[in-house]
């Protein structure tokens, strides 16, 4: 799989991901009544949480590290230098994948403790 496949397969993943019930877009269970603020106070809280990206920094690092340690256990296996791209790349989506799920289980925590803070009685 070539880089430049898997720069389209990537932003597809995170669009997925999206659009369920996680990240940013999270709706916390509220236990007890909700007032009449609810709707605008979980806005808020998943606006700041959409501050914080699901691909930063960590990810592009993790995917180096994942691409090296993928592209090494198959050097190390095979005893040759066969398909290390291929290994390299898979290595690369299992970084980079692993660490957009923790980027966007960070902006669910976010949305629960920005909830919490507001005073709703957050309990999942």
């Amino acid at each position: 799989m070539s880089f430049h496949k898997f720069s389209l397969i990537l932003p597809a993943i995170l669009a997925v991901g999206a659009c369920t019930n996680t990240g940013a877009n999270y709706q916390p269970i509220v236990d007890g009544p909700v007032g009449p603020n609810y709707n605008a106070d979980l806005a808020q809280c998943q606006a700041l949480a959409r501050s914080q990206p699901v691909v930063d920094g960590n990810t592009a690092g993790a995917a180096a590290i994942g691409a090296a340690g993928a592209a090494g256990t198959k050097a190390i296996i095979d005893d040759s230098a066969s398909d290390l791209g291929r290994a390299a790349v898979a290595g690369a989506l299992v970084g980079a994948g692993a660490s957009a799920i923790q980027n966007t289980q960070n902006q669910e925590v976010i949305v629960r403790n920005c909830m919490r803070g507001r005073g709703y009685n957050v309990v999942g």
